[in-house]
């Protein structure tokens, strides 16, 4: 009996457009700060403000970590990592100092209660004065050999997984891989009862997301058309798995004539986001800002605060 095709694997994006810097890519597109969490953090905003008797000093309070790891893990379906939150935590003290500036010029005249935009008037104010320096081919030639990852295809995978009804063991798991082996075609005609599920143009990345870097390590190494038995983590959880390698598409480096235009539009927007936040860290200086955990916000109620520079944070 044929293995009855399951529903085809749905393969998970990879970023292979992630760029070098001190944050990940997505925190940096154009006026991310006014539109990447939008009014989802308002409230958060509104208390911290609120808190605040000096109006230049920022508290960067547990309440922000809280707010934004909801609204990723509602977004994404799963917590950030520490760098994600990280990001997500100086978007939110970027946008305070946007706000704090965008009253300081009265720009919330006629605005007083649409906080977003107050902040994007901030921004466009700071986007009037930035300016895009002129870039030759020999100049985006040598942003494209520094960003390669982004241009490159990585060599891609296709596997496919034979699917037990049930809980199925590692022992259990060996023992069906063993029979399939041993049939016809790689096992695909023998009465087996499982499911075939197909995953098509995995690139390592992926892999790695997906099911971690030991399988990921493995399943690149195996013999095409063999089936074996695989050790997965996903979601921080082992798993053991049928699978064997079907085919392998080799990597492709990019071509900077062919990429030219992708080049220098994705160029012209990293040069203008770095030139915002530059603007508003510039901005950022006169403000006192203190970073307070959650253990710091009840110790509060007792305990007075140390002293801060004006322009710098506390430790």
């Amino acid at each position: 009996m044929t293995m009855p095709p399951a529903t085809e694997a749905r393969a998970v994006s990879s970023s292979s457009s992630s760029h070098k810097g001190r944050w990940p890519a997505w925190t940096r597109e154009p006026l991310l700060h006014f539109l990447l969490l939008g009014g989802v953090l308002f409230g958060v905003d509104h208390v911290m403000v609120s808190r605040a008797d000096d109006p230049m000093r920022i508290v960067v309070g547990p309440e922000v970590d809280a707010e934004a790891t909801q609204v990723f893990t509602a977004s994404r379906g799963r917590a950030p990592d520490a760098k994600e939150l990280a990001a997500l935590r100086q978007v939110w003290l970027d946008n305070e100092v946007l706000y704090r500036e965008g009253l300081a010029l009265q720009l919330d005249k006629g605005d007083t209660a649409i906080r977003e935009r107050v902040i994007f008037k901030s921004l466009s104010m700071i986007d009037a004065g930035v300016k895009l320096p002129p870039a030759d081919d020999a100049h985006l030639r040598g942003w494209f050999e520094s960003h390669r990852e982004k241009y490159d295809d990585p060599a891609r995978f296709d596997f496919e997984e034979a699917v037990l009804s049930g809980e199925a063991d590692e022992a259990t798991l060996r023992a069906f891989v063993t029979k399939l082996n041993g049939g016809v075609n790689g096992g695909a005609s023998a009465d087996t009862g499982a499911g075939l599920r197909v995953f098509k143009g995995r690139p390592h990345a992926n892999l790695v997301q997906s099911y971690g870097a030991d399988f990921a390590k493995a399943i690149e190494s195996s013999t095409v058309g063999e089936w074996r038995v695989f050790r997965t983590v996903e979601g921080g959880n082992p798993a053991w798995r049928a699978m064997r390698l079907v085919a392998t598409a080799p990597a492709r480096p990019g071509d900077f004539n062919r990429l030219r235009g992708v080049v220098l539009q994705d160029w012209t927007d990293a040069t203008l986001s770095e030139q915002r936040s530059a603007a508003v860290l510039a901005l950022s200086r006169k403000y006192t800002i203190r970073r307070e955990s959650a253990a710091t916000t009840t110790s509060n109620a007792s305990t007075t605060a140390p002293a801060v520079a004006v322009g710098g944070e506390s430790k």
